[in-house]
């Protein structure tokens, strides 16, 4: 049974689909300018951030982390009580990828970043984010390899039907990029399957922003 129109699940749901929707597209224009060599980086995927990217790309980075364990949890008490195992593994997930980014971009932005722009970066050199080639990079494409799997265990807890099929399609679509974001150590090439995450991710998040909105209205 979906829980009443108007309810804290709905909106809470809502909201967190919206900001999460934000976060990514921020995140996304951000990387493509970095890609283009905007902020002096050398352009391409291969080069390390400068000071200035790193800020852009992940302060919406950080507060993605936040809002999307907060989706995932509206999403496990919208869903039907025989559907809620996938959800809730879903929810597992997304507090293992929420954890793992947060400190990495934390320690960016409050860390990194001052030591980058006074020229010291001698004492910070295991915390220096090189894109394949650096610890916190590792542990970056870890926690969105995370996601991707709190996603698609969570479309399992959506119908294949009405509104909630296009939300599922999105979901399993963003799962299956799991190996294009775990093994780009190994495999940079990788990483330009990978960016189909700025199609499925905001895909998804959109499609169950209007999932909420129209569950919240009397006619839905």
């Amino acid at each position: 049974m979906q829980p009443h129109p108007n309810t804290p699940t709905l909106k809470i749901g809502y909201w967190s689909a919206i900001l999460a929707t934000i976060f990514s597209l921020l995140y996304i224009i951000g990387q493509l300018a970095e890609w283009l060599n905007l902020f002096n980086s050398g352009g391409g995927p291969e080069n390390a951030s400068t000071p200035t990217g790193l800020t852009i790309l992940m302060l919406p980075s950080l507060l993605l982390g936040i809002a999307f364990p907060i989706l995932m949890t509206a999403i496990h008490y919208y869903v039907p009580k025989e559907r809620k195992l996938f959800s809730h593994l879903g929810i597992v997930f997304a507090a293992i990828y929420s954890v793992l980014i947060c400190m990495n971009y934390f320690i960016q932005l409050t860390l990194v970043v001052p030591h980058m722009l006074t020229g010291e970066t001698a004492s910070i050199q295991f915390l220096l984010f090189k894109p394949f080639d650096s610890f916190l990079y590792s542990v970056d494409i870890l926690g969105y390899s995370f996601m991707s799997l709190s996603i698609l265990f969570a479309a399992f807890a959506f119908s294949n039907k009405d509104r909630e099929k296009t939300v599922r399609a999105f979901m399993i679509a963003n799962g299956l990029l799991i190996p294009f974001l775990a093994l780009q150590n190994h495999f940079h090439f990788l990483i330009w399957g990978g960016s189909l995450w700025a199609i499925t991710f905001p895909g998804t998040t959109i499609t169950l922003a209007v999932l909420f909105k129209k569950a919240s209205t009397p006619a839905a």
